[in-house]
């Protein structure tokens, strides 16, 4: 059934262009495997996994049973001074698949409140070690690190930061990685750039060590227009951190899960961070939740001083969530049945291969890919930025594909249930739109 528009005032839609959408309503309303359906019951293919979230595919059965049979036995159990069996379990079966030494488990409900927590957990770490003049956070520019207003102080996209003010003080950002002038049309990682983390000595050197609490950075930036970090950039970055007793954080809520061939991205490329920020599949997007991994060196400093205080102050009224834990361990479980997080590494060749095969398409001036990440970066509209890449959106919308854009590039991050026919059908409705927009 179609939408009723004069019912569509009073929902102010996140990150949406309101006065656009209400003319012509985008309404889901229905969803299985690689589908949606939309209220005038058409099939639309979900290219970028619900919001890079749905890593397993709409609608699968074990993480429905298990939501339906956790909101009947425990809808809601304290988490302050109390606990349910289910939190304790996920937390060990997320320690299982970490990168070695990620083994204690704060849970959260956002990509956003994880990033929260990481720096919190950062400055408060340097502190309670007796090195409280670390408060200083350095994040990227291009970053995105959600919403809340520690994220989008280390974050560096601008139109999230210019409309809220001065932001948290005893902030710093090192450079971006997108060269594209060395770097255009690589397939996977780009060859040059490693030196890029050199720029973090520079604020080294300005602010002093001493003071610098921590670095943290998306493996791979997504929410800016799918950035894939130059061969040895991650390494040296962590190399400047151990020099100088800075903690390095990844977010990883988009790279984790699956999305770059490996549970998570500081697997792919070889990194392990001292903090961890996830979120999104960790539930299949199923229900809101998030997680910090934090090296166990961390979580063994807090815990001085007489047992019978709080050791962190810090926490959510739904951090464990009964229902989120519940469709966390069903999504893992979905994931082992299917070897879902490392298939992306045996799709990788094919998808790589179909999505740089558009480089030559109309106004296409960049393709990068890693994993199941693809972006394509486009020739804005002169005086228009960002109009074109949004123009081939509601193409696709129109032919039966979901895309995201950000900017003037196109996001892809499928599902990791993607089979070659999915493929050749987003690449074939994308060459349609590219040469229409032309």
């Amino acid at each position: 059934m179609s939408a009723d528009v004069s019912k569509l005032d009073a929902y102010w839609m996140p990150f949406t262009a309101n006065r656009q959408f209400k003319q012509a309503p985008r309404l889901l309303t229905q969803a299985d495997g690689m589908f949606f359906r939309d209220d005038k019951g058409r099939e639309v293919l979900d290219g970028i996994a619900g919001l890079w979230c749905v890593n397993a595919g709409h609608n699968r059965p074990k993480i429905v049973q298990a939501i339906q049979q956790q909101a009947a036995e425990l809808d809601f159990a304290p988490p302050f001074q109390m606990a349910h069996p289910k939190a304790f379990e996920l937390a060990e079966r997320l320690a299982q698949i970490t990168p070695a030494g990620l083994n204690r488990i704060f849970f959260t409900n956002s990509g956003s409140e994880s990033v929260e927590t990481a720096l919190k957990m950062a400055i408060a770490y340097h502190r309670v070690r007796g090195e409280g003049a670390r408060t200083r956070l350095i994040g990227r520019e291009r970053g995105y690190h959600g919403v809340n207003f520690g994220g989008i102080s280390v974050g560096g996209m601008v139109a999230n930061r210019k409309m809220f003010g001065s932001l948290l003080s005893g902030v710093d950002h090192i450079r971006h990685t997108h060269d594209p002038a060395r770097n255009a049309f690589s397939v996977g990682v780009p060859q040059h750039g490693a030196e890029f983390a050199d720029d973090l000595e520079r604020l080294v050197q300005l602010h002093d060590a001493s003071t610098i609490a921590a670095v943290i950075v998306e493996p791979v930036a997504g929410s800016t227009g799918v950035l894939i970090p130059p061969q040895g950039y991650l390494q040296r970055l962590r190399d400047i951190c151990d020099k100088h007793g800075i903690l390095l954080i990844f977010d990883e809520v988009i790279t984790g899960f699956g999305r770059t061939g490996n549970p998570f991205g500081a697997q792919t490329f070889g990194v392990t961070p001292d903090l961890m920020t996830v979120a999104k599949g960790i539930t299949n997007g199923c229900v809101p939740m998030g997680a910090v991994f934090a090296q166990q060196k961390i979580h063994d400093a807090f815990m001085t001083g007489p047992e019978h205080l709080i050791e962190f102050f810090h926490g959510y009224t739904y951090s464990a969530h009964p229902l989120a834990c519940a469709a966390g361990l069903a999504t893992l479980d979905t994931y082992a049945d299917g070897d879902l997080l490392t298939r992306a590494a045996r799709m990788q060749d094919e998808f790589a291969k179909a999505l740089h095969s558009l480089r030559d398409e109309p106004n296409v001036i960049d393709v990068r890919n890693i994993g199941l990440v693809g972006g394509i970066e486009l020739k804005p509209l002169d005086g228009q930025p960002a109009k074109r890449a949004f123009n081939i959106f509601l193409d696709c919308w129109d032919k039966g594909l979901l895309i995201r854009t950000t900017g003037d590039t196109i996001a892809l991050s499928p599902p990791l249930i993607i089979e070659s026919s999915h493929i050749e059908r987003i690449i074939d409705t994308l060459r349609g739109a590219l040469r229409r927009a032309a």
